[in-house]
């Protein structure tokens, strides 16, 4: 099961998906919203914080879940402070019952990655992509709108027909043709 613990949220949060299974994991953590509760209403214990990128949105509540589980972050710049192990590009990492493929896609930020499990469709795009064809900000620092493009079409070029779940950073979730989306937001970053 994934549950976006953000929901209903305002502010600057990012979303916050709950997997769980045989390792129960957060996907970020977001901010400004206590987290933990969200969380225990679902779970009473956590394997592990796994993060799509460093933005402050996405890891704001990162000390409240570290305390109150005791559990390691992962992410792929591990000289990021709330990064305690590293995530390689084309590293597997077990999240609720499956294995995702960790994708490097910079663009938004240079720590970024998704994360995509071809044998249950899933997708956690973080701020690549959204639905409807957005796609993630390139005037932050570390943003550059022609390695975005390129994290877009690396992501077009190791997903399949089989994506059925496309879970965002902010936004709905696609559970209706996630291929369409990314195509589009491929379309719209590409135009000047």
């Amino acid at each position: 099961m994934i549950q976006n613990l953000a929901t209903g949220h305002s502010g600057l949060t990012s979303n916050v998906f709950l997997v769980d299974g045989a390792r129960t994991v957060l996907v970020d953590v977001g901010a400004g919203f206590d987290v933990v509760e969200a969380a225990t209403q679902y779970t009473d214990d956590l394997d592990a914080v796994v993060l799509t990128h460093t933005h402050p949105d996405h890891i704001g509540n990162v000390d409240q879940v570290t305390d109150a589980f005791g559990v390691d972050v992962w992410g792929y710049d591990p000289a990021q402070p709330v990064v305690d192990h590293e995530i390689e590009d084309g590293e597997h990492v077990q999240i609720g019952d499956h294995s995702y493929e960790a994708i490097h896609t910079p663009g938004h930020k240079n720590d970024h990655i998704c994360l995509y499990a071809p044998a249950n469709g899933v997708l956690f795009a973080g701020d690549l992509i959204f639905a409807n064809g957005g796609f993630g900000r390139t005037d932050l620092e570390e943003g550059d709108r022609e390695l975005l493009i390129e994290s877009i079409e690396r992501l077009l070029n190791v997903v399949d027909d089989n994506l059925t779940e496309m879970h965002t950073g902010h936004g709905p979730s696609v559970t209706t043709n996630p291929n369409h989306d990314i195509e589009l937001a491929l379309q719209a970053a590409g135009m000047r």
